[in-house]
């Protein structure tokens, strides 16, 4: 007999997946979340890598870097909105290039994508996620 455990969906932590080359950023970012109790946090530096794990995992959504050094954020994001398993994936794009002032003013919205300006504090961050993913 095969035993299957109950999932509460309610109770599940989202899984959040970040793609940026800075590896002290992801790993500040996935300690940030995972300590608030709510997210499972996957990482990947490389976009290549991200776009793999992102159809391997199929995380709830994805914080996405613009500028990286082997594709682009809006590359990745394309590749990601393009492949059947991944296009309904929520992604918030993680920016340094984005001024605070300008990401505030637009609510966060710039050209019908979710931005989040770098620095980001941890409530700011926890906000977003749980606004793209419907919490």
């Amino acid at each position: 007999h095969l035993l299957y455990e109950e999932v509460d969906m309610d109770n599940r932590k989202a899984k959040v997946f970040i793609i940026d080359d800075e590896e002290d950023f992801c790993h500040f970012v996935k300690l940030n979340l995972e300590h608030s109790g709510k997210f499972q946090v996957l990482t990947a530096t490389k976009a290549l890598a991200g776009i793999t794990t992102a159809k391997a995992q199929a995380p709830d959504v994805i914080l996405l870097d613009i500028l990286m050094p082997d594709m682009d954020g809006s590359q990745v994001a394309e590749s990601l909105l393009n492949d059947e398993a991944t296009k309904r994936i929520p992604i918030i794009f993680l920016t340094a290039l984005a001024q605070r002032k300008e990401v505030e003013d637009t609510n966060g919205i710039i050209g019908g994508r979710t931005f989040i300006a770098k620095p980001v504090t941890p409530d700011e961050l926890v906000k977003r996620i749980e606004e793209a993913i419907g919490k």
